[in-house]
């Protein structure tokens, strides 16, 4: 388990934030996004960051004027990024593609990368000195769609920082602008993938039908106030390697231990964030898992696609239920979710959105997760090689604060691949979550005075 965040200080000094804007003249036209893309759930902007070491070959130049110049070079092919969104008839979005170009800040700490730690995890110390929340720019409708700052650090590394407007792009599509930005950065004339905008594959059937049942969009009353409060939030993160994993899957039954990781791993976060939180026994718990649909859609989404192309299934269980059943019922129901997206469902979703005017996904009583160890974050190199860490920036983030987590791939000081979760929770609730997690850790085998022991926390 990761220990809390360090206390780490330091001083970010910013210059003034500037516009990119394409290197060249890019067409100017209306793109509408795709009916998965414009929906509520997605109306938010998603903040990225990135570390980079110092890099001997690479000295004397200035990751600032590199990226900024791989940055216009890249919107020519990106240039909707360049954009705005409009708001037209029945909430559809779409990009006015303006020009106006994307936020930009270059700034300098006074901070190396090695005080940073070991442990370069979420929350990160002076998050909002790393990027910067320029007045005026966080709205989804008639705001830029990307704000980036490049910090240099005193070591010779540097930190990239990104926060883009998730109705334009899934992780997949984010790191592959993000990937052209580094090759362009490079050098490169063109990006080795070309962009692919082709959103109306995802768009509703003419006439619209809903054929999947969908609970990840049921409207559910509030009745007891189970919406997480924002005050006195506590963010955490928890390394889960291989032992923890390990650990994990004695409490499930054989059949059931060759689960993947996030299969499994999610059925444990559920069930000790569910205890945590102390809801009313009879209240019914959700868990949201983030599925890429893009190997489910026939025919197969372009090579090149950057828009979202993946689905919110939903697992549910009553709060009593999911805390007294031992780990492998909240893991069948896990997996039971994550097989029901299939092509059709996409298509009934996109159908859905235009029926019902486009919903959030429900968050009463929910808890989402998504996984990001396949999206490639780290991998992106604007000549300094690979991220020391790249990817979520935070838990907690979206349009509800304190409902999501990501897994991320991560290296920890002993040299073990795994997965960080940051997870964010009431404070009083985060010990109760501490406690829960704990008794799955502990290097002991499962017996049922332990089953008894979980189960009555509640």
């Amino acid at each position: 388990m990761a220990p809390p965040p360090t206390s780490l200080v330091f001083t970010v000094r910013r210059c003034d934030p500037e516009l990119i804007v394409p290197a060249k003249p890019t067409p100017r036209e209306l793109k509408p996004l795709s009916d998965i893309d414009d929906q509520d759930g997605l109306r938010f902007q998603i903040p990225v960051i990135q570390f980079y070491k110092y890099e001997p070959s690479m000295k004397g130049r200035d990751p600032v004027k590199m990226i900024r110049q791989g940055i216009a070079e890249t919107l020519v092919f990106y240039y909707p990024f360049a954009g705005r969104l409009r708001e037209g008839p029945d909430r559809k979005l779409m990009v006015d593609c303006t020009g106006e170009g994307v936020v930009f800040i270059e700034a300098d700490a006074d901070v190396t990368l090695q005080q940073f730690g070991d442990a370069l995890q979420p929350p990160f110390p002076c998050w909002e000195e790393l990027l910067f929340d320029v007045p005026g720019t966080a709205e989804v409708l008639n705001c830029p769609l990307l704000l980036i700052q490049v910090t240099r650090l005193k070591c010779g590394g540097f930190i990239f920082a990104l926060r883009h407007n998730h109705t334009m792009s899934d992780a997949a599509g984010l790191v592959q602008f993000m990937a052209a930005v580094g090759e362009m950065s490079r050098g490169a004339r063109a990006p080795s993938i070309p962009p692919v905008w082709e959103r109306h594959v995802l768009n509703a059937r003419d006439p619209p039908r809903v054929t999947c049942t969908h609970h990840e969009y049921d409207e559910v009353a509030d009745t007891k106030g189970t919406i997480i409060p924002l005050d006195d939030m506590a963010h955490r993160s928890f390394f889960f390697g291989p032992t923890e994993i390990a650990a994990i899957r004695r409490f499930l039954p054989h059949h059931l231990r060759r689960c993947s990781t996030f299969e499994i791993l999610t059925a444990c976060l559920w069930r000790c964030r569910t205890i945590a939180l102390q809801p009313d026994p009879t209240e019914e718990m959700r868990v949201i898992c983030i599925v890429d649909a893009r190997p489910k859609f026939n025919p197969p989404l372009p090579h090149g696609f950057y828009g979202n192309g993946f689905a919110f299934p939903v697992a549910l269980s009553t709060a009593e239920k999911l805390s007294k059943n031992p780990l492998g019922s909240a893991l069948e129901l896990v997996r039971k979710a994550k097989a029901d997206v299939t092509d059709e469902y996409m298509k009934s979703v996109a159908d859905m959105m235009v029926i019902k005017g486009r919903p959030h996904f429900t968050v009463v009583r929910s808890y989402l997760v998504s996984d990001l160890t396949r999206a490639g974050f780290g991998e992106v190199d604007f000549g300094w090689g690979k991220a020391v860490y790249g990817g979520a920036a935070k838990g907690g983030v979206g349009a509800i604060p304190g409902v999501a987590s990501f897994y991320i791939p991560f290296k920890n000081n002993k040299g073990e691949d795994g997965i960080v979760v940051p997870v964010c929770l009431p404070a009083p609730a985060m010990a109760r979550f501490l406690k829960e997690l704990e008794t799955f850790l502990k290097d002991q085998e499962v017996s049922e005075t332990k089953s008894v022991l979980i189960s009555s926390a509640l």
